[in-house]
Formats: structure tokens, C-alpha cells, sequence
């Protein structure tokens, strides 16, 4: 049981904050020097072409916000899948997409923007991505669906070959949301490149930023020129403001683009030093009851954006989370994940629970959600009450799982060695 006071940081230490170099200032004072405080400029086209190049695709839109590009990435797919809509009516209106279900909700509030109705899929364990065992069981009980979005969670690519396959053997279209993946790479090839249409995020947490904005990556020049059409309110080639479709606000801003040109030389630098934050935590941890996040090195090579940890089975505590708040009972040589974000609060440090599972989440309760089994609505209620076991002797409900055992560490890459030390003696003293 946690017990020890140790001594606080006067900073906070955040779980991930913006990383400035003072390059950023150039290109800010650029836009404001030139007058192009708007939705236009040469931020804005420099930025899409170096994120083409280094992701290593053809064409990028610079947009608001990395959900804009879901969203009509969304619009797009539906639209290839199902046919044009009506007007005012989403272009999945009625029809069931398949999502990650262990990821924000930003992945997955664009389907139901236009109109779709999300089938969550459960996790796996190598990656904690969407497990192609449990999509291939989604297309078996929902052979009608053609659009599947995938998440790559904290930085660590999923397992793209399988689910590529998957999705390729249906007719489907593949959405990537690699928001959270930028610069991760998965048999050589950048994440951002596996879907038809795919997103990177510029919020002011990720890897690289602008404090926010994002963009929309393609290799298809029609698709391309759709977004950037509809990204400013769907003005037609007209002397006067013409509208033939709907349309959305969603360009990014010259100036946000003016600190991203400035941030992007710098994301290998960035990567590096959130795997010496992980590979610091790795080591720190040893010989205690926990796992750090799994990733699949010899396909691919993570981010490392977040780095968090797993606490074994035997080693868990009794813990109980409604819907705002947790509680924990604490037992000697044992932990779990609220005793130890409130350890490292305590110090004035920030962790965060895993992501909660999208079909846990009372906005989505009633959509279905499938595992490696089937129907994976019973084995959720289940689990809560007391475990199901598949075959192999893991949880159907892998998910749910990890959120119950897993929270994410601070993982600023501002954050000293020494800083980290003290969060890793911190959670260590959890477990005494």
C-alpha cells in the first residue's frame, strides 16, 4: 500500500505537453508580417507538402482539427460504399461501420455525424489495437458492412496486414486514424498510408503540434480535392458564393500551420526521446507485477507518444469505478491503476487512466460490440460480475480488461531523468 510522502514537483509534471523550439516563432511572425492571418498561405501549403513527403503519400489537406479529417474521411467512404446521400441526410445514414473500440471518441463520433451506427471491436493483446480475429467474427455476423476505421492506440501501430486483408477480402474501404501515430512506421511504411483515407493530428498533446489542426492524407487526387472543396463550405468555382452541396468550416489556420511548419524537423527528435521515456519506465519497473504497453517490434516502430503500464492479475487490489469517480480498497504487495494515478497526483505529477472502451461509454452502450467469440454485449456484463474465459483461458473482453488494469505514466518529453525516477519510486512504493 502506498503510503510514503515524497517529495512534490514545484512544475507539474504533465502527461504530454507541447514541445517548442523557437522555429515556430519564424513562421508565426511570417503569417503576421505578410498579413495571411486567415485560412490560406504558404504555412498552410508548406506543411501539406512536408507531411505528403514524410508520411509518403501523394496528396494532404491541412485541416482544423485531426476529427475534421475523420469526419470527412467519413463523408467520403460512405459516399464510395453506399452512393450519394440526399441532401441534409450523412452519407451512412443507417448503415453499420466498424471501429476500434479501445481509442477517444474522436475515431468514432464522425461515423455517427453522418449517420452511421458504430460496431465497436474489441481489443488485442499484442498491440492493444482492434484484434482481426474479432473483425473477421464482425463481417461474419455483419457481412453488409464496407467501412471499417481503425486506430493505431498511443503511438504503436495495429496489426495492419491482417486487417488490410480483412477488410480487402470484403469489398470494404479502410479509414486509418493514425492521430496518435505520427511517424510510427509498420514494415517500413508510415502510418497514414494504410487506409484509402487517412488522418494525423497537430492537437496540443501529440507528438508534433500546432496546438491544434490536422490533416487529411491520400493517395487519391479526387478525394483530395473533395475535402479541400468541402473544408471551405463547399464554394463552387464562382464569382459569387455558390453552394451545390453541404459544406464546413474545417480549414486550418495560417498561423496554426506557422507553428506546425516550425515543429515538423523535429519529430525524430521527439520520437527519441519518448522511447527513452518508456525504455527509462521499462527498466525502473522491474521486478514488479506490472507490463508496460506491448509493442510489435519486429513489425513495426511505435512513437512511443504514451507510455503506460498493465498491472498483473494477482497483483490487483480491489478497485470500483462508476461514472465519474473510483475507489479502491488497498491491500500490502498489491495495487491498481487509481491508487497509483493518485500516488503520482500527490507529487503533482499527471498520469491517466487507458482509454475507457467505446462500447462502455453510456453515449454507445447500445451498439453492438463484438469479440474473437461473437456478440460481445453478455461477456462485457459478464466480465464486470466476475470474468469469461474464451477457450484459450483469456478474457473474451479484452478491452474492458486492460481498462481496468492499465493507466497511462507521465510522458512529457520534457520530463528529466530525474523527474521520472521520482514517479517510478512513487509507483513502485504502491505495491509495499
Amino acid at each position: 500500500m502506498y503510503t510514503k510522502n515524497f517529495e512534490k514537483f514545484e512544475e507539474r509534471v504533465f502527461l504530454a505537453t507541447p514541445t517548442m523550439h523557437g522555429e515556430e516563432l519564424k513562421y508565426i511572425q511570417e503569417a503576421y508580417d505578410t498579413n495571411w492571418m486567415t485560412t490560406a498561405g504558404t504555412n498552410i501549403t508548406e506543411v501539406e507538402k512536408l507531411c505528403a513527403e514524410k508520411v509518403g503519400v501523394k496528396y494532404a489537406v491541412g485541416l482544423s482539427a485531426g476529427t475534421a479529417s475523420l469526419h470527412l474521411s467519413m463523408k467520403l467512404a460512405g459516399i464510395e460504399a453506399y452512393g450519394m446521400p440526399e441532401v441534409g441526410h450523412g452519407c451512412l445514414e443507417g448503415h453499420k461501420v466498424f471501429c476500434t473500440d479501445m481509442t477517444f471518441d474522436a475515431t468514432v463520433n464522425p461515423v455517427v455525424y453522418e449517420g452511421g451506427i458504430p460496431v465497436f471491436i474489441d481489443t488485442e493483446d499484442d498491440t492493444w489495437n482492434m484484434d482481426p480475429v474479432a473483425l473477421k467474427k464482425a463481417f461474419e455476423i455483419y457481412p453488409e458492412v464496407k467501412v471499417v476505421v481503425c486506430a493505431h492506440l498511443y503511438g504503436t501501430p495495429g496489426k495492419i496486414d491482417e486487417i488490410g486483408a480483412i477488410v480487402k477480402e470484403h469489398g470494404a474501404i479502410l479509414i486509418e486514424d493514425a492521430a496518435e501515430s505520427f511517424g510510427a512506421t509498420y514494415k517500413g511504411a508510415q502510418t497514414g498510408t494504410f487506409g484509402s483515407y487517412n488522418t494525423i493530428s497537430f492537437n496540443g498533446n501529440k507528438i508534433i503540434t500546432g496546438s491544434s489542426g490536422g490533416c487529411f492524407l491520400t493517395n487519391s487526387k479526387e478525394a483530395a480535392e473533395k475535402v479541400r472543396k468541402w473544408s471551405t463550405q463547399a464554394r463552387e468555382a464562382a464569382a459569387w458564393y455558390q453552394h451545390e452541396e453541404l459544406g464546413y468550416n474545417y480549414r486550418m489556420s495560417n498561423v496554426i500551420a506557422g507553428v506546425i511548419r516550425g515543429q515538423l524537423p523535429y519529430l525524430e527528435e521527439h520520437i527519441a526521446q519518448k522511447k527513452a521515456i518508456y525504455e527509462r519506465y521499462k527498466e525502473g519497473f522491474k521486478g514488479l507485477p506490472v507490463q508496460m504497453n506491448p509493442m510489435d517490434l519486429e513489425n513495426s516502430e511505435p512513437n512511443y507518444w504514451l507510455s503506460c503500464l498493465i498491472i498483473d492479475k494477482d497483483a490487483m487490489c480491489p478497485q470500483v469505478r462508476g461514472e465519474h469517480e473510483a475507489l479502491f480498497t488497498p491491500e500490502h504487495g498489491k495495487s491498481c491503476p487509481t491508487e497509483i494515478l493518485q500516488a503520482i497526483a500527490s507529487i503533482n505529477g499527471e498520469g491517466r487512466p487507458i482509454w475507457k472502451p467505446m462500447h462502455m461509454q453510456p453515449i454507445y452502450r447500445l451498439n453492438p460490440f463484438i469479440t474473437r467469440e461473437g456478440n460481445g454485449r453478455a461477456v462485457t456484463n459478464a466480465y464486470i460480475a466476475g470474468g469469461v474465459m474464451g477457450a484459450d483461458g483469456k478474457l473474451l473482453d479484452r478491452g474492458v480488461d486492460i481498462f481496468e488494469r492499465g493507466l497511462c505514466l507521465p510522458s512529457d518529453n520534457k520530463m528529466t531523468p530525474e523527474q521520472q525516477d521520482r514517479i517510478i519510486e512513487v509507483v513502485r512504493a504502491c505495491f509495499e
